[in-house]
């Protein structure tokens, strides 16, 4: 039988540039912390119109905002995503968006019509582009019977209303 020796085993001690990286993500988490709720605010406020429904349409048709950021490459520009939920029959007034806007069909199948267009029906795993200053004249569940949803990618100048309902 072989004796076992235990001796103290040495941990290495954190280098410089890892404790710099530690104290530098906490500083980060902290003014996240500190600007998060102005941002949530902010991307709150400038989707309100977003979330505007005709009477008509389902109680369930929402949008919910995901994220918005700006480009650090495109100076002046803002990336903005939102989730938009339509309950059976649902559907949005006609409408125009700032910048281009890209939706993607998560759930059920959509159907879209951009001004001068035929309506398209569009379903899970496609998607659709809207060009800056088109309107589009439908945008709706294709189903009355079940819910369906998308998400819209928008890029659009930092500031603007993403969404102008039309009369």
């Amino acid at each position: 039988m072989t004796a076992m020796s235990f001796s103290a085993v040495q941990r290495p001690t954190p280098s410089r540039s890892a404790t710099l990286a530690v104290v530098a993500g906490l500083a980060c988490a902290f003014a996240i912390g500190k600007v998060l709720p102005l941002t949530i605010d902010t991307v709150s406020g400038a989707l309100a119109p977003l979330c505007a429904t005709a009477p008509e349409s389902s109680p369930l048709d929402k949008v919910e905002p995901i994220g918005s950021y700006a480009l650090p490459n495109v100076p002046g520009k803002r990336v903005t995503i939102v989730r938009v939920f339509y309950g059976p029959g649902g559907f949005s007034r006609p409408h125009r968006h700032a910048g281009s806007v890209t939706a993607y069909i998560t759930k059920g199948e959509i159907r879209s019509q951009l001004g001068g267009g035929p309506v398209e029906t569009f379903g899970v795993g496609q998607s659709f582009f809207e060009p800056p200053g088109s309107t589009h004249l439908v945008s709706a569940n294709a189903s009355a019977t079940e819910p369906a949803e998308l998400i819209a990618v928008f890029v659009a100048d930092e500031g603007a209303q993403l969404t102008t309902f039309l009369e």
